[in-house]
């Protein structure tokens, strides 16, 4: 991947993500973006309520990792770490 192509694709990503925030902060929580490997995963951080409930990995999945996938069609998936 060039590194124009990570830019654009990094822009994508962090705006899908400021779209899903609002949904998470209404429940204690947040996301962070940290970054997109080479083979197209994209890597965040669940932080608040999320970073500690059981439910997070099924949010993570069910919906970031979805919205994500459906907006930006190349990335492989969502992971958090």
């Amino acid at each position: 991947m060039t590194t124009t192509n990570k830019e654009e694709l990094t822009k994508k990503v962090e705006n899908v993500i400021e779209q899903i925030k609002p949904y998470l902060q209404a429940d204690g929580g947040d996301i962070r973006f940290v970054n997109i490997t080479e083979d197209n995963v994209v890597n965040v951080e669940l932080l608040g309520a999320c970073g500690s409930c059981p439910m997070s990995q099924m949010t993570l999945k069910n919906g970031v990792e979805q919205a994500v996938k459906k907006a930006i069609p190349e990335i492989k998936s969502v992971e958090s770490i």
